[in-house]
């Protein structure tokens, strides 16, 4: 009884404060022992990786004073004899716990959660693009830690005098797939790096995936016009036009070497008479009538001064905007959009599906549509598009272009993906357009898109430097058939005078030769 009345006034055997261990402190050894207890960094586990979070960073705060009063109180109230046989035995008959008082912040919980992800997540990626070769890098997987699924958890650590730990929620994650935000987006950086305008119109011919970029401006319609032309006159003729026929020779001419006067001689047969006004008359209403409302020809080509009373241009949502004009040839319009959408439709009427064959039942058919497709594929002029895909990967284009203004629009038949692709550069502020720019620069959009379709087997050479090699190429192949010209001839050139013929050159005048014969 001596020795307990010397203690009566520390906390009883079987107190605990905050699930602490009181029994034989007094108040100042509680009050510390409750601080270094509940002032201990809490211990939270990334994937097997250990990070600290102290208790002052998440704004926890205990009421010490307030749960030592309620102690103290419930100490005070216990008889003399009670407290005499519990110290005798060692053991209290009623335990007591003081519970604890206490707050704290979530933000700041979240806030610091926040910043260990940063540190030790390792989120999935989508492929990259590799600026220097213009291909994309393979996508990784990866892992993130679920921030709010394990919040609760480590809140209820700094409520705990023992095991403090836990491990933090962590979400693996696949390999996110290539997406076309990321195509768009490495367009518009080469859009960016030329000092001009530029539109752009993109269509997955799989899945409908679109982009546009000024896809909506009114744009010169140029030669590449030729391409509507090429679907509406088909209507007005009786099937595929037969090889060597005159027909065919018009579509051949207009394709390959983008024969103006050829595609006149379609609005002839458009208009079923030598009219040339009423082709494009006629022209103009149906591709309003399929949609294509910017699209219009109300002057042909090489048209200098038209009649007085025919009208030199035609009003529509695109050339009616405010906000944004490249000075298009007024005559003939066209839009990325409409180009785009046209050369779709065209597509998926040689696949015998779509909206052309819906709109001309009757009219138009798979195989004329096919024979269109075909006979742009033999545009191999146009060395835009062509310059930014494998050699072997076939193109059904037209090309087109003014004084300041370059434009290329076709399908692509890639291993990896059809894709339809429109692009137009200009500088209407100024007389000339260098194709040395233009061309560049719509070559390595090309390649960026080919290589988007085909990402396991991307084109690494550059447009500059296919260039380069056909026209190498074709000198080398000049020179052959010069040789063999020659040597089937046997003449030998006296003056040392190198000529390079083709089927459209005309050669008058007299040079020298010697035959075999040795006449003059």
């Amino acid at each position: 009884a001596f020795m307990y009345s010397r203690v009566r006034t520390l906390y009883p055997q079987s107190m605990t404060i905050a699930g602490v261990d009181v029994a034989g402190l007094s108040r100042d050894e509680a009050r510390q022992l409750l601080v270094d207890t509940y002032s201990a960094p809490v211990v939270i586990y990334h994937r097997g990786s250990r990070a600290e979070l102290a208790p002052a960073e998440a704004g926890f705060t205990m009421d010490i004073e307030a749960m030592l009063d309620e102690a103290d109180a419930l100490n005070t109230d216990e008889s003399f004899w009670q407290g005499l046989v519990e110290y005798t035995v060692g053991q209290s008959f009623s335990p007591v716990d003081i519970d604890l008082i206490a707050t704290h912040d979530r933000e700041a919980i979240r806030q610091r959660l926040a910043t260990i992800a940063t540190f030790m997540d390792r989120p999935a990626t989508s492929p990259q693009l590799l600026p220097a070769s213009e291909t994309y890098t393979e996508g990784q997987s990866g892992y993130v830690t679920d921030i709010d699924a394990s919040l609760p958890a480590v809140e209820e650590l700094f409520y705990l005098p023992n095991e403090r730990a836990t491990d933090l929620i962590v979400v693996d994650q696949d390999a996110a797939d290539l997406d076309i935000e990321l195509l768009e987006e490495n367009i518009q950086r080469l859009l960016d790096g030329f000092d001009g305008f530029g539109a752009v119109f993109v269509m997955d011919l799989q899945t409908g995936e679109e982009i546009g970029i000024n896809e909506d401006v009114a744009l010169s319609g140029m030669s590449i016009l030729k391409i509507p032309i090429f679907v509406e006159a088909m209507r007005y003729l009786d099937g595929v036009p037969a090889e060597g026929s005159f027909n065919y020779e018009l579509f051949y001419e207009t394709a390959v070497y983008s024969s103006n006067y050829a595609a006149n001689q379609l609005f002839h047969v458009m208009a079923g008479e030598n009219n040339t006004y009423r082709g494009a008359d006629i022209f103009t209403q149906a591709m309003e009538d399929l949609g294509l409302s910017d699209t219009f020809m109300v002057v042909p080509y090489d048209v200098v001064t038209p009649p007085s009373y025919r009208p030199i241009t035609k009003v529509t949502t695109a050339n009616g905007r405010t906000d944004i004009t490249v000075l298009p040839d007024p005559s003939r319009q066209t839009t990325a959009e409409d180009i785009g959408t046209l050369l779709t439709m065209l597509y998926y009427c040689a696949k015998g599906t779509g909206g052309l064959l819906a709109a001309y039942p009757g009219e138009i058919t798979q195989d004329e549509c096919q024979f269109i497709v075909d006979v742009l594929i033999e545009n191999v002029e146009g060395n835009i598009i062509r310059f930014g895909v494998p050699e072997d990967v076939p193109v059904s284009h037209k090309h087109g272009w003014g004084l300041n203004n370059h434009g290329d629009a076709g399908i692509v038949y890639s291993p990896g993906g059809d894709f339809v692709i429109y692009m137009y550069l200009s500088k209407p502020e100024v007389d000339w357009l260098s194709a040395d720019i233009s061309f560049t620069v719509m070559r390595e959009i090309t390649r960026v898109v080919y290589n988007y379709f085909n990402f396991d087997n991307p084109n690494l050479e550059s447009g500059e430097i296919r260039s380069i090699r056909e026209a190498a190429a074709r000198e080398a192949a000049e020179l052959a058939a010069q040789q063999a010209i020659s040597d089937t001839l046997g003449i030998t050139n006296t003056l040392g005078i190198t000529t390079t013929l083709d089927t459209t050159t005309t050669i008058t005048g007299t040079v020298p030769i010697t035959p075999t014969d040795g006449t003059q």
